[in-house]
């Protein structure tokens, strides 16, 4: 069976500047403020003289010194974040037409959404580590610190819990929502993958140059093969995936065997 075309057509002429208002209103909200700072602070660590490749950036860093607080705030944080998603679900929601369902972004065909987000993690969380290390090794890259607090029974599932909040932010506003606005707005297909490509790779800039190259090269094949498969499913499964084993597998391989790692 064919796959919906996940890019809808054109609007009238008349309709397209509230389009563009929605749009601008979403990315100042979402991944266009992402991409803000991380290119400041990108720009901010090449005019530091200490070098690319002896700087840090931390991720997931602890919202407070107390462990119950620090939960607290930490749930809280992913909640606001997600309450972001909904907005952007609700707006693409037409009357008839359930968007959850339209985006793919359900459990109706799960097992194959699972086998392709699989496959999608080894095609780029693979070259993605060593494109990392290349970056890392020719200065281009900073370190980043995945875990800064280290890894404790009660913040793994926080970590997974961050995982999953970055796969459906990323996945649903760059890919789903942009496809179907800039689509509207009578954007063609390649002009969009590569425009949401390269937001991706911007609002992660503040990593480096090489996390810039490695995340517009993720863009590209998440884009395609959201256009193949109509569905989000797989893009939110194989991102999720990645930040797990970024956010909590190397932590716990490094503590587990330091002389190694």
């Amino acid at each position: 069976m064919t796959p919906p075309d996940p890019f809808p057509a054109p609007v009238a002429t008349a309709d397209r500047t509230r389009l563009r208002i929605e749009v601008v209103l979403v990315l100042a909200l979402t991944v266009g403020q992402s991409a803000l700072y991380a290119v400041l602070a990108l720009v901010r660590r090449l005019l530091d003289p200490l070098p690319l490749s002896e700087q840090s950036a931390q991720l997931n860093t602890p919202l407070a010194s107390d462990i119950f607080w620090d939960i607290v705030y930490r749930v809280l944080d992913v909640a606001f974040d997600l309450a972001l998603v909904a907005i952007v679900l609700f707006l693409l929601w037409e009357p008839g037409r359930n968007a959850l369902r339209r985006l793919g972004l359900d459990f109706s065909r799960f097992g194959g959404d699972a086998g392709r987000g699989l496959m999608l993690v080894a095609a780029i969380g693979i070259p993605g580590l060593a494109l990392y290390a290349g970056g890392r090794a020719l200065g281009m890259t900073v370190a980043v610190e995945a875990s800064p607090g280290g890894l404790d029974p009660w913040t793994i599932p926080l970590l997974i819990l961050s995982a999953v909040r970055a796969g459906l932010i990323e996945e649903v506003v760059v890919i789903g929502y942009l496809g179907d606005r800039l689509s509207r707005l009578g954007w063609g297909t390649w002009r969009i993958i590569v425009t949401a490509a390269l937001l991706r790779g911007f609002y992660h800039a503040y990593q480096g140059f090489g996390s810039i190259i490695g995340n517009v090269a993720m863009g590209l094949v998440f884009g395609c093969c959201y256009r193949r498969w109509g569905r989000l499913m797989p893009l939110v499964i194989a991102h999720a995936v990645i930040d797990t084993v970024a956010f909590v597998g190397y932590p716990l391989a490094a503590s587990l065997w330091p002389a190694l790692f």
